[in-house]
């Protein structure tokens, strides 16, 4: 699953339970701290990463904290149907601030990689086990028109109703109207990072998002972007944007007026699914 947003303004046995909460809350602690490092773009290996929405809690990915394991026989006996998979593996940290200590160290690429879409974490006293992955697409989709109607539906949904983005509060907003321009747009961002297996806000020419716009025929007093890869149907997207603070924003702010959407798939990409929400108040 990969998300970020872009705007631009301008053209006994009690005793044995109490230690099994106490260990789940810090396998909780851990997923929220790195749900928390993603949500804001991190230098990494020399770059900076885009900002990131929560990755999805799968008790399926809950494997054992120590020794070896054999990821793909295992997560086909727990039924989830991966595409990719990765574990992180850690010995020595004493609880989750410590964890995620090591992890933002060593292993910033694993949990900043976009096409990851849920996160399993167990422990067993210092050892931890770290599972990310992204499963199979189930299908079903509609065309690139229709899935972006839904998207409309979904994100004034949204904004028909108060929400809180990243600490600032969001009174209901109006709703938005459909525009082919910023459709067209979206749509040919979105193929693009398909077929280049890509995820960024720049094009493969340079052009930002207000470039894409005007390009397609929108001159925007106002431009914003949201951008999403491996989750497979548009609430799932809407949803992980809402938790997202850069992206929640744009859904809620009320001077956008318009919206264009799309998605692409690509099977030989590595997120095989990408999205693109484009927002919009004309000059």
């Amino acid at each position: 699953m990969r998300f970020t947003s872009f705007i631009r303004l301008g053209a006994c046995s009690w005793l044995l339970m109490s230690i099994g909460t106490a260990l789940a809350s810090e396998e909780t602690q851990l997923i929220q701290s790195i749900n928390t490092y993603r949500s804001q773009a991190q230098p990494c290996a020399n770059v900076v990463s885009q900002e990131l929405p929560p990755l999805n809690t799968d008790p399926r990915l809950n494997l054992p904290a120590s020794g070896a394991v054999d990821l793909q026989p295992m997560l086909s006996r727990a039924a989830y149907p991966m595409v990719s998979v990765q574990a992180i593996s850690l010995s020595g940290p004493r609880d989750a601030e410590s964890a995620m200590k090591a992890v933002q160290e060593s292993f910033c690429q694993v949990v900043l990689n976009p096409q990851f879409v849920d996160v399993g974490v167990s422990r067993n006293d210092r050892d931890w086990r770290i599972v990310l992955a992204r499963p199979l697409l189930t299908g079903g989709l509609g065309n690139a028109q229709a899935e972006g109607q839904k998207m409309l539906g979904l994100v004034n949904a949204a904004r028909s109703v108060p929400h809180e983005c990243g600490g600032q509060a969001y009174d209901p907003a109006s709703p938005l109207h459909w525009n082919d321009n910023l459709a067209s747009a979206a749509e040919g961002h979105t193929r693009s990072m398909a077929n280049n297996n890509y995820f960024d806000h720049k094009g493969r020419n340079g052009g930002t998002p207000g470039d894409r716009a005007e390009m397609a025929g929108y001159i925007g007093q106002q431009i914003g972007e949201n951008i999403a890869a491996g989750q497979d149907s548009a609430s799932k997207v809407v949803e992980g944007w809402l938790a997202s603070p850069g992206h929640c924003a744009n859904i809620m702010n009320p001077a956008f007026r318009e919206l264009g959407a799309a998605y692409a798939v690509d099977p030989k990409s590595d997120a095989g699914i990408y999205w693109t929400a484009m927002f919009g108040v004309q000059q």
